[in-house]
């Protein structure tokens, strides 16, 4: 299948220039291609795989990838709805970009004829004047098509400043330089940066005369229309320091039946037949989450590792009893019960009626009794039969962990402080 019918069909094309021109340019022979990341934040999160992943399907085609870390643009910040960016000291963004440089680099080559290549657009920015930013940049872009951007349209009113009414003359700027010194004819981005990058591709044309591509991905949603993945802190960032790969992995184990097969069309390297099959077993035994299972362990495989995730799957099944929570390293076993729950105790001499109450897993001393004399009371996989007897140090793990499960499903931990 031609990489632009396989974008096609999982979705990936939802706005572009002219698609039968950058059919046949990419039939021409190799093509350089690139895709920008801002470093407004010190990890990219999961809205960005959408792009990261893309590049990686183009790299796959044969194309070169540049993947731009935006040590300039990232001092600016793209404008948005609810109001100016704050501006991060410029050795803190250029800190992001390293950081952010890295999480990039587990979803590209960088050997081979199409080898990835990392850029930095402080590198031509930043030895740019004034004088020649308004001359040689400036000059080409009429002030009332920027005016009609939809963003701009909407901050007229409460305000917006030179500096971010001026970062898609930047963006711009960075097409202009990337296919001046790379030969880059292809520009990729999400859907929100689309006005910034057409700009682009007008620019190459009025300053060059050279006709260049484009095409965007669309915004990734959850069935109830939320954004996945916001960049506030709600969504698995992919620093492994701020999602765990065991929260990452239960990010996309977690994802509703309704999103799950739109997601891998977006995200997984599965052939069609393999996701049509999947989607049939969701059809047939959704409790199953075979599908989700699949997405899971395909993309925390991709961005840590094959060692990581297998230990990552050990934990999610001891949890519940399906293997040794003893063989556990501390961290991965700290991360799943953060991820399930994790209360604090300070006290010693604490029941396990206690514990359980405390956990969370029942609302009280009686409920925990009473699931200790049905059979359902758990601490560290093993039955509680006296749920009046203390918590003593061989039951913890690590010397301060104890996992509490009630039944089969329900599941929380403790960590004793003293």
């Amino acid at each position: 299948m031609h990489i632009l019918d396989e974008l096609a069909w999982r979705g990936l094309i939802q706005d572009s220039t002219d698609l039968d021109a950058l059919r046949e340019h990419l039939d021409s022979g190799l093509v350089t291609f690139y895709a920008g990341f801002d470093p407004t934040a010190q990890s990219l999160h999961v809205g960005h795989l959408m792009l990261v992943l893309t590049a990686r399907r183009l790299q796959q085609a044969g194309l070169r990838p540049l993947l731009l870390v935006g040590g300039a643009t990232g001092q600016i910040g793209d404008p948005k709805e609810t109001g100016e960016r704050t501006l991060n000291p410029p050795e803190t963004v250029a800190g992001w970009v390293e950081a952010i440089r890295s999480q990039l680099a587990p979803f590209v080559t960088y050997d081979g004829d199409n080898a990835a290549v990392a850029v930095n657009n402080l590198d031509w920015t930043d030895k740019m004047s004034v004088t020649e930013f308004l001359r040689d940049v400036g000059k080409h872009f009429p002030v009332s098509k920027m005016l009609s951007r939809d963003i701009v349209k909407k901050r007229l009113d409460s305000g917006i400043s030179f500096t971010e009414f001026s970062y898609q003359l930047l963006q711009s700027n960075d097409f202009y330089e990337l296919n001046r010194r790379h030969d880059c004819t292809l520009q990729i981005g999400g859907s929100d940066q689309w006005g910034n990058i057409t700009a682009g591709v007008d620019f190459i044309r009025r300053r060059t005369g050279k006709h260049v591509h484009a095409f965007v991905t669309p915004l990734v949603t959850n069935a109830d229309g939320s954004k996945i993945g916001k960049s506030d802190g709600k969504g698995p960032w992919l620093d492994v320091e701020m999602t765990s790969p065991y929260s990452f992995y239960q990010f996309w184990f977690n994802v509703d039946d309704a999103d799950v097969v739109r997601y891998l069309k977006y995200f997984s390297f599965k052939s069609s037949e393999e996701i049509t099959e999947l989607e049939r077993a969701t059809a047939e035994k959704p409790a199953a989450r075979l599908a989700q299972r699949a997405l899971a362990e395909e993309l925390t495989a991709l961005l840590h590792g094959a060692e990581e995730t297998a230990h990552v799957i050990a934990a999610s099944q001891a949890l519940f009893g399906r293997g040794e929570l003893a063989d556990l390293p501390e961290p991965m076993l700290r991360a799943a019960l953060t991820e399930a729950g994790l209360a604090q105790i300070d006290r010693p001499e604490v029941t396990f009626a206690e514990v359980m109450k405390e956990s969370g897993v029942v609302a009280s001393l009686g409920e925990a009794r009473r699931a200790a004399k049905e059979g359902g009371a758990y601490v560290n996989n093993v039955r509680v039969g006296d749920p009046n007897a203390v918590l003593g140090a061989a039951d913890l793990l690590h010397g301060r962990y104890a996992v509490i499960r009630r039944g089969k499903k329900t599941v929380a931990g403790v960590e004793v402080l003293v």
